[in-house]
């Protein structure tokens, strides 16, 4: 999964207009929708992701990812028992609970499966107050995390997601959190496949209806408020060939029902798994050329990926691809290992597919005053 996420670094880009009309998005009935291949990091299609959204329900993947980080960070317990606020237990009675009583203290661990498997917004409060003292100041460490990363079209007003002017995001932006999720805490992110949780002798199950439907998929929330209408991120692995598995991460939001949004999401991850492969490219450290130096402690570098470089392409479109490496010639010393030093573009039928960044994969020092000089003649010359 640590290898998943490196790929997601490497800047992958360009997908050719031509190979893309080959394959026409499907037909989503939503008002903004997403599909990340998770494994390369590439958005394979969307629509309108870049749309200011209420995000409902799906603001407690983020409620869920900084309580995560302090149970990593061991500023609270898994099995920690925490007092419930008279706060916390009066949160909209008329939204989702789990049901926490003020007279009954209740354990982290359950508060995290009443969060994201029962969309508990008592569960979501309580749990901002065990982690940061209050609701504010938990807020505060959400709108941190979105800042850290990169979620540029994003703020969080609460730790539940109930109306709010200052609660708002986008489609890519929450394939980004569902993504670093994923990725950053594995051993938490399976409490989102849990099928039904029991507490407070209530036992209510998780309104991701693709548990049931779909034995690939694995996660991850879902949303609903009068005004956002209903959302779901959905996430699911499948068999890619001889190379593993692959993750998909779909986001549909602002469907009509609960019913549409679990038939848009099944369909979007359909089509991408049928249509597409995600292709191993290169592998970290793997040298691709070997160029001349200039006024350097040694007279050629190694140059490369600084990650292993993992794309995703549409089928039958990999046997095509052809390489064409763009250096920044000449290459003169000194060399930074992992500093950019070319560009390398994948094509298909003459046209970039996919953009690359090449780095040195070595450090190169400069050379001795003598040889500096005899380069500087050198290319003078050339």
């Amino acid at each position: 999964m640590k290898k998943m996420f490196a790929a997601l670094a490497v800047s992958v880009a360009l997908m050719s207009a031509a190979v893309a009309q080959t394959l026409p998005a499907p037909t989503i009935a939503a008002k903004s929708w997403l599909l990340l291949d998770a494994t390369s990091g590439q958005v394979i299609a969307a629509q309108d992701q870049n749309a200011r959204i209420e995000p409902a329900s799906l603001t407690k993947i983020m409620t869920a990812y900084v309580t995560f980080q302090a149970l990593k960070d061991k500023k609270i317990d898994i099995n920690q028992m925490v007092n419930v606020s008279v706060r916390a237990w009066k949160v909209d009675p008329s939204s989702s609970k789990m049901f926490i009583d003020p007279a009954t203290p209740v354990k982290i661990d359950d508060l995290l499966h009443g969060l994201m498997v029962q969309s508990g917004n008592d569960a979501a409060v309580a749990l901002a107050e065990a982690v940061a003292g209050d609701e504010g100041t938990f807020v505060a460490l959400m709108n941190r995390e979105a800042e850290r990363m990169g979620l540029k079209n994003t703020k969080f007003g609460n730790p539940h997601g109930l109306p709010s002017a200052e609660n708002y995001s986008t489609a890519q932006d929450l394939s980004t959190l569902a993504a670093r999720v994923i990725v950053d805490f594995p051993e938490f992110y399976k409490i989102d496949s849990v099928k039904s949780f029991t507490y407070n002798k209530i036992t209510q199950p998780n309104r991701n209806r693709l548990l049931w439907l779909d034995p690939t998929v694995d996660g991850m929330k879902t949303g609903h408020t009068e005004n956002a209408g209903y959302g779901m991120i959905a996430s699911a692995r499948r068999p890619n060939g001889t190379a593993g598995q692959r993750r998909l991460i779909s986001v549909v939001l602002g469907t009509t029902s609960d019913s549409s949004r679990t038939q848009e999401s099944q369909k979007l991850l359909n089509w991408g798994f049928q249509n597409f492969d995600t292709i191993k490219l290169y592998s970290k450290g793997q040298a691709i050329a070997t160029p001349e130096v200039w006024k350097g402690s040694q007279a050629s570098v190694k140059i490369g990926f600084a990650n292993d470089v993992l794309v995703t392409v549409p089928k039958g479109v990999a046997a095509k691809l052809k390489p064409v490496l763009e250096r920044k010639d000449p290459l003169v010393a000194p060399l930074a290992r992992n500093g950019q030093v070319g560009t390398l573009k994948m094509m298909v039928d003459g046209k970039p597919l996919l953009q690359l960044p090449v780095v040195a994969l070595e450090d190169v020092s400069q050379a001795s005053i003598f040889g500096r000089a005899w380069d500087s003649m050198r290319l003078w010359l050339k």
